[in-house]
């Protein structure tokens, strides 16, 4: 089973908000989950963003892969190089 990071978007119509959740990879978008791990918020300024540092560093030891979107708030946010 191909596990990866995601957001799962949340929020009204123009009001996106996401969370960050671990999916099995043939799970539609806003489907079935894992485990959340997270949200982030680009509507605020600066943009929010909150993710658990041991939870997700435990899936991706665990060989969860993130995708571009979270790997790069990952960096953000300190939890990944």
């Amino acid at each position: 089973m191909a596990v990866k990071m995601r957001l799962r978007r949340m929020g009204a119509k123009k009001a996106p908000f996401y969370r960050v959740i671990v999916a099995d990879s043939r799970s539609p978008r806003d489907g079935r989950f894992i485990e959340e791990i997270g949200y982030y918020n680009p509507l605020t300024n600066p943009a929010e963003i909150k993710i658990d540092a041991e939870k997700a560093k435990k899936w991706i030891d665990n060989g969860a892969q993130p995708t571009e979107t979270v790997k790069s708030l990952l960096k953000k946010s300190g939890i990944v190089d």
